[in-house]
């Protein structure tokens, strides 16, 4: 129980970690382009991030992780000498892997990303005057429609689809009675679309901006919910399958690869938003507000999926409560100005 403590307490100071150093990595956006260059970037950034992610766990299948069988995915013994499968050697050497991967992709960042210089005579960074300000730009939201649409907004459809990757495992192995192998190539194929799609999803925030593409890709995920939520192995939208089908494996990898697609792509458009609400000079202020509001009711969508799922007494079912988030999420863009409230 004390090693289980230890690898928690642990596992949430990495968790704190990766929070604040993407806070301060998204405020270093706006200068990194123009204005119209965000979107582009910003979505680039994602599909890196995301074939970084699946070249990572490639890696790890091909070489460390072992199978019930104790050999990798290729059918090799782990490498390093890492064979000892009962005590899951190679599986373990996942953490000090993604520390190792970390720590380079994090020296390009520092040996290549250029910082802007502190203006001459600015006021030196002190906490209390962080603080400070952050209180007088939470008391200034009532009045500044866009901003706190766009957060309340983005803190409900980014809720939603924090509940769609986490429970499609569960919806998989529960509704479908996939094997933990098919799950994990559902998750690969998610990874590869979302890394290809928010590429695609830059360039048309470059060309129409971010709200289109956000509103886009919350009505394209409202859509996939709904196929999921109607469908089961025996039928889809009431319509009955033959005995055996596999068509609804088709569809959810199908549906898998557009969550992947929408999701990256929403991702970078959200964050291309965040930075035309952010008053020049306030970006890390923005970007932790943005942090805050997502984290604050991160509990939302799993505990809606929990009530849904006891209430129903059905694992399909309980992923209903993602649309009505969504839905909300994407009335509340209304009143979200695509220029940002800077300049408005």
């Amino acid at each position: 129980m004390r090693r289980i403590s230890g690898m928690l307490v642990m596992f949430g100071i990495g968790f704190i970690g990766m929070e604040f150093t993407t806070i301060f990595t998204n405020a270093m956006l706006p200068d990194l382009g123009t204005e119209e260059e965000i979107g582009k970037i910003s979505g680039s950034g994602f599909a890196f991030g995301y074939w970084g992610g699946v070249l990572a766990l490639f890696i790890l299948l091909l070489l460390f992780v072992e199978q019930g069988n104790g050999k990798t995915l290729i059918g090799l013994d782990p490498v390093f000498g890492l064979v000892n499968a009962g005590a899951k050697e190679g599986t373990r050497l996942v953490g000090p892997f993604s520390a190792i991967w970390f720590i380079v992709s994090m020296y390009f960042f520092f040996a290549w990303v250029k910082e802007k210089p502190r203006e001459p005579g600015a006021t030196p960074a002190r906490i209390g005057n962080a603080i400070k300000e952050l209180l007088i730009t939470l008391k200034s939201l009532p009045g500044r429609k866009s901003l706190s649409a766009y957060l309340g907004s983005s803190l409900l459809y980014r809720d939603a689809l924090n509940g769609l990757y986490g429970f499609g495992g569960v919806y998989a192995t529960l509704v479908l009675n996939w094997s933990i192998t098919f799950v994990g190539i559902f998750g690969i194929i998610g990874a590869i679309s979302a890394a290809f799609f928010s590429w695609v999803g830059g360039k048309a925030d470059r060309k129409f901006g971010p709200k289109p593409v956000i509103v886009f890709c919350i009505v394209v995920l409202i859509g996939v919910c709904t196929i999921i939520v109607s469908m089961t192995r025996e039928s889809i939208f009431g319509i009955p399958l033959a005995e055996g089908s596999q068509a609804p494996d088709i569809i959810f990898f199908i549906c898998g690869s557009i969550i992947g697609a929408a999701g990256g792509a929403l991702q970078a458009a959200s964050r291309t938003m965040m930075v035309r609400h952010a008053d020049e000079g306030k970006a890390t202020e923005a970007f932790g507000l943005y942090a805050l509001s997502g984290k604050a009711t991160a509990f939302l969508a799993p505990g809606l999926i929990t009530i849904a799922t006891v209430v129903t007494q059905s694992p399909r079912l309980g992923i209903s409560p993602l649309v009505g988030l969504f839905a909300i999420g994407l009335v509340l863009l209304v009143w979200v100005n695509p220029r940002g409230v800077a300049k408005s």
